[in-house]
Parts: C-alpha cells; sequence; structure tokens
C-alpha cells in the first residue's frame, strides 16, 4: 500500500457539521488526526449551511497542523425547492413520524440527505479535488492507519471505499427503488457492465425489508464512513440520477438518506471491482462497528458487527456483499470467499 507521507494536493477530509456539534466533531477530530492524519496531513473542509463562529474555528485549529477551510453552503443548494409542496411535506412528515421513521420530522435531516447525496461534490471548494474522506462527529477509530487511504484508491482504481455495510428501514424509501428502474428504463447505457445488481435487490437474507422497500434489498454502505472519488459523483451517469431523484421530490415526502442513493448510485453505474472494503480500517458510529482481527488494533472487539447489542446483528449486510463479490471467484474479493459464511 505504500507509506507515503508526502499529502496529496487533490485529497481532503470534510465534514457537515453544527456549530452545536463542536464537541462531537473534535472527538473526531481527536480519533483521525492520532491514527491518520497527524502522519499525512491532509485539509480539514467543515460545511455548514450557517456561519460558523470564532469559537468553532479556534478551536478546531487547535486540534490539527493541517489547514482548515470554513465553507457555507449556498442557499439553492440547501433549501427547500419550490417543487415541494408544504401541505403535502407536512402531511407526509407527520405520517412518517407517525410510524416511527427516525428524523422523519426534522426538516435539516432531509436537506441534510439531499444535500450529500447531490450538491456537495459542486460547492466551489471542492471543485480541485479528486478524493476525500467524510468525517462525522462522535466517531471512533480502532487502528493506525500506516497507508495514504487517498494514494490507494488512486493507485487501484477506486473509486469508493467503505466500512460498513448495513440494511435501511424500508419505511424511510418505499418509491426510492421504483423511481431508481424507472431511471435506468430510460437510461439502461449508464449501467456498469458488472455492477452490484444482487447485492441491491437480494430477496433472501430479509425477504421482509425486500418487500416493504419494492424490491430493493436497502443494503447500503453507510456514508458517515466514506472514501471516495470526487468523479464518480460528477460524472453523468449519477448527476443525470441524482436529478431524476430529485424531481421526484422523495427527499421531502419520503426520507431517503444520502447512504442508499450514494450505495445505488456506485452499485449501478460502476464495476463491483472498483469498490473496496476497508476491512483493515478499524470503525464505529454509535453502535456499529468495523472491528479487524489484529493486533494493531485496539478498544474494539475483533469482528464485531454489533458490540452494543446482539441483536443488531440482522441489520449486518456483509454476507450479502460477499454473496455478490464472489459470484466472479477471479476478482481481487476472491481471497474471501472461502470464509464468506464466517462472522468476519
Amino acid at each position: 500500500m505504500g507509506d507515503q507521507s508526502s499529502p496529496r494536493n487533490d485529497s481532503a477530509i470534510i465534514a457537515l457539521v453544527r456549530t452545536e456539534e463542536l464537541d462531537g466533531i473534535i472527538f473526531s477530530m481527536r480519533q483521525m488526526e492520532q491514527n491518520f492524519n497527524a502522519k499525512f496531513g491532509y485539509p480539514w473542509i467543515f460545511f455548514n449551511d450557517k456561519p460558523f463562529t470564532e469559537e468553532f474555528k479556534r478551536r478546531t485549529r487547535l486540534e490539527t497542523r493541517a489547514s482548515c477551510l470554513y465553507e457555507q453552503i449556498p442557499s439553492e443548494h440547501w433549501d427547500i425547492p419550490s417543487s415541494v409542496d408544504p401541505g403535502k411535506l407536512t402531511e407526509h412528515m407527520a405520517n412518517m413520524k407517525s410510524r416511527g421513521v427516525k428524523h422523519a420530522s426534522d426538516l435539516s435531516y432531509h436537506q441534510m440527505c439531499r444535500w450529500y447525496s447531490g450538491f456537495f461534490y459542486k460547492h466551489r471548494a471542492l471543485s480541485h479535488l479528486r478524493y476525500y474522506w467524510r468525517v462525522e462527529p462522535w466517531i471512533k477509530l480502532f487502528c493506525p492507519i500506516e497507508y495514504d487511504v487517498f494514494q490507494y484508491l488512486s493507485d487501484n482504481d477506486k473509486v469508493y471505499g467503505f466500512t460498513i455495510n448495513i440494511y435501511d428501514d424500508p419505511l424511510t424509501l418505499p418509491s426510492l427503488w421504483p423511481e431508481t428502474l424507472a431511471f435506468i428504463t430510460e437510461n439502461p447505457h449508464h449501467l456498469g457492465q458488472n455492477n452490484a445488481w444482487k447485492w441491491l435487490t437480494d430477496n433472501t437474507h430479509r425477504p421482509d425489508v425486500n418487500l416493504r422497500a419494492n424490491g430493493f434489498s436497502t443494503c447500503h454502505f453507510w456514508s458517515n464512513f466514506e472514501i471516495a472519488d470526487l468523479n464518480f459523483w460528477r460524472g453523468d451517469a449519477y448527476d443525470s440520477y441524482f436529478q431524476h431523484l430529485d424531481r421526484s421530490n422523495g427527499f421531502f415526502y419520503e426520507r431517503w438518506g444520502d447512504a442508499p442513493v450514494h450505495s445505488i448510485g456506485v452499485g449501478l453505474f460502476e464495476n463491483i471491482s472498483r469498490i473496496h472494503w476497508f476491512r483493515d480500517i478499524g470503525y464505529q458510529h454509535t453502535v456499529y462497528a468495523n472491528c479487524p482481527d489484529s493486533d494493531r488494533c485496539n478498544g474494539c472487539e475483533p469482528n464485531k458487527f454489533a458490540p452494543v447489542a446482539f441483536w443488531l446483528n440482522q441489520e449486518d449486510c456483509r454476507v450479502n456483499w460477499l454473496d455478490q463479490v464472489c459470484q466472479d471467484s477471479a476478482m481481487e474479493h476472491g481471497y474471501l470467499c472461502p470464509k464468506r459464511n464466517r462472522n468476519h
């Protein structure tokens, strides 16, 4: 993988964060600096729909020797589009809330998901960049990362890297897959030759979820950890897909997350050989984790997906992913395939 300590000039660590999340993002910065960025010195770019306070800037700058940029999101990228009917929005949000959909009535959450789905890669602060690592408040890293993850993507022709592979709540996205199929019908030329169709449509492991999501397994890469190539999102296949989705207003009338939208996009329009599971990066966000079985790692239980509660293991989509990548034993993932029935 290479031990390259000079940072690339086309990569950065990014975070969408509110001023009131200062303590959480400082916690994450310390995790990132200690385990990765103190060695490589990649810039931090913070985004907010409102101006950052001077205290936020001062305290975050104290956490890194790398440069920090503070960017406000343009209103045209954040505001509710005029095509959204206010009455219908209120009705749909109340209906989702009554059915227990998380964040259903949190309008800013809907806006965040839409921004990360189709606007973050259009921000001028990222216009000169190729790669990014997305970070959220209160994340944990358990293993020193001794190599440059951005260089790894570049050297190995990868466009997307993940750690956690998980089911979604089908109540948040009943029309997402039907809208996706409508887009594919109109644009079959965008489909990747060796894509992740099986993973996206699996109905054997959680048939109840697939049924309620109208043919979508809901398996997705958890995008609170995301190391990826901005050029994929900028490309015609993904961006036109987002435009199609956005016209349906599903980010507001339903509660589509950016994680399933990103995952469907990269899963359908790319070759799965260009998607990388960073199995060696120990990572936790809320109750889910990726913990390698390695002496390098401390503070997590090896191979535990849900260290907090055993019943949450049903949300793990790793078996589905291995079923997908192991269809082609010649792939780089082939070394994983003999172990696919083990909890690893």
